[in-house]
Order: C-alpha cells, then sequence, then structure tokens
C-alpha cells in the first residue's frame, strides 16, 4: 500500500477496529459482573437508608401516645372512669383530644377504651364521639395479644377502617385501608391495666418512604412484618394480606439466576420486620447486552466513518497538498504571480500564509532594484547633460568673478560664488551626501534669492552638530526649499522659511515649515493621494512631482520604515516632516554608494 489513502485504510484496520472489537469482548464479561455488582451495592445502600427512615418514623409514632400520660384529665380518666372524675373538665379534654389527633397528618381515628368502665369513644377528623359501653373490646385478637405479651403496643397489618364504636361521624363510605398501632395504658407506678388506646394510621406516608427505593426496570419491593404480613407492596391488593407462597419462595432464594433479592431486616420498633427488594434477573442481564450490542454498533460505526474519514482525509489534505506544490513548481518556471489560499486555518493554510508572504518580500526586493536601476539611469543621463565641459562653464564664472572685483562690485562676485557651489553640488546629484552639504547647498541657493527678492526674505535653519553629520541621499531637502518659493513666498513675498531636526531613538526627523499660503482639506487630501502611491503602481500626476520623488526616492533606499508626512497647519501654512530611520546600512544604493550613517 503505496498510497496515502491505503496506508490509512491499514492503520484504521490495525490500531482501531481491531483492538476496539477486543476491547468490546473482555469488556462484556467483566461488565456483566461488575454491572450487577455496583447495582447491589447501590441497592443495599438505598434499602439501609430507607429502613433507617422506617425506624424513626415507626418509632416516633409508637412514642406518640406518651404524649396522654402528660393530660392529668384525660389520665384521671383512665385511672377512675368517668363516673368518679368528679373534677373532670370535659371541653378541655376533648380540645386536648383534638389536639392530639391532629399533631399528626396521617392519624385517620383514634380509640380509647377505658377498662374500669368498659366503655369506649372515638376521634375522628378531630371531633370526639359519645361514650360507649364496650367490653368486647377485649376480646379483639390484636388487643388479647398485647394483653397476653409484655409489649407496650401491636401493629396490626393494614385492613379497611373500622367505625369502632358506630358513631355517626365516622362515614360508611370511608373505607381507606390503615395500619393500626394499639398501645397499653398502664399505671406507671403499680403497673396496673388501665385501657387501650387505638391509632389508626394513613400507610401513605410510611409507603411514601418506602417508594423511595428505586423501583425501575421492573424491580418490585415489599415491607413485611414478622408473621409475614405484607405492610406494603407494590401490588396494593396485598396489603395487610400473607406473602404468597411464590413470593416467599423467590424470597427464600436469594441466588436464584431469574431473580435477585435483597432483604434489610429491621430493627427498633419494628424488630423482625423486613425490607425486601426483588429485582427480575434478566434486567442487568440485558443492560449488559444492550450495552455489548450497543458497543458492536458503535464499532461498526467507527469503522464506516473511519472508511469516510479515509476519503474526507484524502481530498481535503491531500489535494491542497498537491495544489501547493504545484504552485511552487510554477514559481521554479519563472511565474512570480501566483495566487494563495490565505483563508485556510490549517497548517496549509499557514504554508500557503508565509509562501506568499515570503513571494511578496522576493517581488518588492526585485521591484525596488527595478525601481533604483531606471533611477541610477535617469540620474546618470542627467549628469551627462550637466557635465558639458564643466571647467569651460567654471573657468568663465571665475573670469567673471574677477571683473566684478576689479568693477569694485564684490557683491556680484559673491553671487557668482554661490552659483558655483551650486552648480559643482548639483554635478554630484545622486550620491550620498553630509547634511552639511546639503545646507551648504541650500544657503547658496537662498543667497541668490534673497538677491531677487530683496533682504525680506527670511529663514532659518536649526540643525545640530550630529545631525549635520548624518549621511543622506542628496537633493533630498531642496526641492522641498523650492516648493517653498514656487507655491508660496512668489505669490505674497510675506512668508518665513524653517528647517529644522531631531534625533529620537533609531530615526531622523527632518522638518521643512513654512507660514505662507496653505490649502484646503480636499486639496490636502488629494496631494497625499498623489504623493502616496506606490513607486511599483506606475504612472501618477506630474503636479507636486518633487514631493512624490523624494517620497519615492526615500521608500527606495530606506524600505517601508521610511516616511514623508505633510500638513497644513490648521490652513495657516505648510509643513513637510521626512522620518528617515538611524540603521547602520540601508537596502537600497543609489549610483554604487551603499548608503551609511556616520
Amino acid at each position: 500500500m503505496k498510497t496515502i489513502r491505503g496506508r490509512l485504510l491499514l492503520m484504521l484496520v490495525l490500531f482501531i477496529l481491531i483492538p476496539y472489537f477486543l476491547t468490546v469482548v473482555i469488556l462484556y464479561g467483566v461488565t456483566k459482573n461488575s454491572v450487577e455488582r455496583h447495582e447491589l451495592q447501590n441497592s443495599r445502600a438505598q434499602m439501609q437508608k430507607n429502613a433507617e427512615e422506617l425506624q424513626q418514623y415507626f418509632g416516633d409514632l409508637v412514642d406518640l401516645p406518651y404524649i396522654l400520660y402528660r393530660n392529668p384529665d384525660l389520665f384521671r380518666i383512665f385511672q377512675h372512669g368517668f363516673k368518679d372524675s368528679i373534677y373532670l373538665d370535659q371541653s378541655s379534654m376533648e380540645k386536648s383530644l383534638e389536639t392530639f389527633y391532629l399533631m399528626r397528618k396521617e392519624i385517620r381515628q383514634l380509640r380509647f377504651y377505658i377498662a374500669r368502665d368498659q366503655e369506649s369513644f372515638t376521634v375522628y377528623n378531630a371531633i370526639v364521639s359519645t361514650r360507649k359501653h364496650r367490653p368486647n373490646v377485649l376480646k379483639e385478637k390484636p388487643v388479647q395479644h398485647l394483653l397476653y405479651s409484655r409489649q407496650k403496643y401491636i401493629i396490626e397489618p393494614p385492613h379497611p377502617l373500622k367505625n369502632y364504636n358506630n358513631v355517626a361521624i365516622v362515614p360508611q363510605s370511608d373505607n381507606t385501608k390503615v395500619l393500626t398501632i394499639h398501645h397499653k395504658i398502664t399505671d406507671i407506678l403499680s403497673g396496673q391495666f388501665l385501657g387501650i388506646m387505638t391509632m389508626d394510621i394513613n400507610p401513605g406516608t410510611y409507603s411514601g418512604i418506602i417508594e423511595k427505593v428505586e423501583q425501575k426496570n421492573g424491580a418490585s419491593v415489599l415491607l413485611v412484618d414478622d408473621h409475614n404480613h405484607v405492610m406494603y407492596g407494590n401490588n396494593r391488593s396485598l396489603f395487610g394480606k400473607q406473602v404468597p407462597a411464590s413470593l416467599k419462595r423467590e424470597m427464600n432464594a436469594p441466588q436464584s439466576k431469574e431473580n435477585i433479592v435483597l432483604s434489610q431486616s429491621l430493627s427498633g420498633p419494628l424488630d423482625g420486620w423486613k425490607l425486601v427488594k426483588i429485582t427480575p434477573g434478566d434486567v442487568l442481564f440485558s443492560n449488559v447486552r444492550k450495552t455489548a450490542y450497543t458497543n458492536i454498533l458503535i464499532g461498526l460505526g467507527v469503522g464506516l466513518l473511519g472508511l469516510i474519514m479515509i476519503g474526507f482525509i484524502s481530498y481535503r489534505i491531500t489535494r491542497p497538498i498537491q495544489e501547493l506544490s504545484d504552485k511552487v513548481r510554477s514559481i521554479e518556471g519563472g511565474k512570480m504571480n501566483v495566487p494563495f489560499d490565505t483563508s485556510r486555518k490549517d497548517e496549509i493554510g499557514h504554508l500557503e500564509t508565509h509562501i506568499e508572504e515570503m513571494m511578496h518580500r522576493i517581488n518588492l526586493h526585485i521591484d525596488r532594484e527595478y525601481k533604483l536601476e531606471i533611477e541610477n539611469r535617469k540620474n546618470q543621463l542627467s549628469a551627462l547633460k550637466s557635465q558639458v565641459n564643466p571647467h569651460f562653464l567654471f573657468n568663465a564664472l571665475q573670469s567673471i568673478g574677477a571683473v566684478a572685483l576689479r568693477s569694485k562690485t564684490p557683491r556680484v562676485y559673491q553671487l557668482l560664488t554661490s552659483l558655483s557651489k551650486m552648480m559643482r553640488y548639483s554635478i554630484q546629484a545622486n550620491q550620498w551626501v553630509m547634511v552639511k552639504d546639503e545646507v551648504a547647498y541650500i544657503k547658496a541657493y537662498l543667497t541668490l534669492q534673497q538677491e531677487r527678492f530683496g533682504r525680506s526674505l527670511n529663514y532659518s535653519i536649526e540643525l545640530g552638530d550630529e545631525i549635520m553629520q548624518t549621511t543622506i541621499p542628496s537633493m533630498i531637502l531642496q526641492p522641498l526649499v523650492e516648493n517653498f518659493f514656487k507655491h508660496g513666498y512668489e505669490k505674497t513675498h510675506q512668508a518665513h522659511l524653517s528647517i529644522y531636526g531631531t534625533l529620537e531613538k533609531e530615526f531622523l526627523y527632518l522638518f521643512v515649515e513654512n507660514n505662507g499660503p496653505s490649502m484646503g482639506d480636499e486639496a490636502l487630501q488629494e496631494l497625499k493621494e498623489n504623493i502616496y502611491v506606490s513607486p511599483a503602481d506606475g504612472d501618477y500626476s506630474n503636479e507636486h512631482i518633487g514631493l512624490k520623488n523624494i517620497y519615492d526616492r526615500l521608500l527606495l533606499n530606506y524600505g517601508p520604515g521610511a516616511n514623508l508626512e505633510i500638513d497644513t497647519l490648521l490652513e495657516k501654512g505648510f509643513l513637510v516632516k521626512l522620518s528617515i530611520p538611524l540603521t547602520e546600512s540601508t537596502e537600497g544604493e543609489e549610483d554604487g554608494h551603499e548608503s551609511t550613517y556616520r
């Protein structure tokens, strides 16, 4: 498999699919036991917690009747009966019984049996019934069992609500199933039996506690007392009945393959009771099988996605690589303007971006070299034209100067000297000169202009010694001074010219400023657009050609670090600022002279 696609397919099979399916087989066996064990541990912990809640709940119910011992009127009735309780406050006692009834919302009915009078009365819906003679109360099976045991109470399995005294306050339609707690009332000091208090409790409250045990996936929960009566079950029809034989066999076979049975023994007020959870065995195993089947399907899906991924990778990755390779070959063939896709954010896009930047720099260097060569050719031609018999011109000017001295006209001699200096300086155009040489040329030029315009022409040149020793391209400031006369002073004859400069960090800043005629914002913007056209972009307007030429020469000699800025000083003059990098050596050359700074 020599292709990238074939290698990716082989890697998919060897490193993904085979290890994955081996893992599924191993995990199936491990998960089958671990899931079951984990489920059992969770169920045991949950049942333990619910068992404690049940014990606490029934403990509170069992201890509830002890509150009656603190009611003197009611306890006096149990001791002496109604007839002998001469100090009995009937309304106060009834109010106490109503309060007791309302203490717990699950209480459906209360019955009080007074052994001395063999009378009983009930409390239903917080209403106290009349007393009735009921000698047969002690013959009831739960009561008999309580009387002949040492227990203080007995819990009767759930049964329909009974109208103990056949009173009108209990409607015949109320067949609510209740759990009954019979409590033995005795004299604490003598131990004498005084009567029975019966509480009918709505099973809904403790059923809610039991239902907290997780019963999903077909699981069922039972609460069984010490006589195998169902005190709670998912099947409400079993309430109060004996546990069916089939169910009892399941409870006694916790290791059955069909069902998993968890039993939690209770203590305290529910001593001998059991909380039982029965979970069908196939539920847990089916979950494991579903997990295994799901993993197999996932594995098949992974394989299918792998095949799609191979095709996608082959198309999305190898194709851009091939395209990038074709572009590189085009560059090798001499095509320098190859388009690159820089919108990609991946490694291919990163390569294309950097190759495009590299080609841009190469094209920029080529363009700069080409422009410099053209500039050099033009300057060389200008130099040849300006050097037509220079000795003859200088000798002629010298002869004229001698005549001026003999004629006692020193001013003429001084002007001829300035003109001679300018001509000598212009011959070495396109060379690198010191700022002081450029300033000397400008002063000679201004001397001639002062002769033309008179002493009203004012100017100032403030450049430090360090700036004067800096090397710059020749004729970089002179066009700005010439523009001052052309666009400013010749119109008003009332402008001041200032030339100054500063050295800051790695830049030399030269300023040429005047307070003569200015221009509006629209004209300034048009001038900037004309100046800042790249030298490589072709033709531009001949107006303000001096500023454009200076800007292009700065870029060609110093690169993008150099700049020319213009400002109208709020339409009160004109300012040109030249920014020249103070590097050790520039990238450009003019006439073979390397631009260095001394």
